[in-house]
């Protein structure tokens, strides 16, 4: 079960910081660079399917 939650603290983390970089590229950091704010969003892209697989990692496939 601790490696469990351990998965889930790390998914919130990652969707979190998800979250974060979105709304810091959509509310602040396009006011000053555009090309930032893209390359944020494009990265917050790509973490909602790490984060998955994060989550599952290590569970029995049966």
């Amino acid at each position: 079960m601790a490696r469990r939650y351990d998965n889930r603290k790390l998914y919130y983390w990652l969707m979190g910081s998800c979250l974060a970089l979105i709304g810091m590229a959509w509310f602040v950091v396009r006011l000053f660079s555009i090309p930032a704010a893209v390359g944020m969003s494009a990265v917050a892209a790509v973490l909602p399917p790490i984060a998955v697989i994060v989550a599952n990692w290590g569970h029995d496939k049966r």
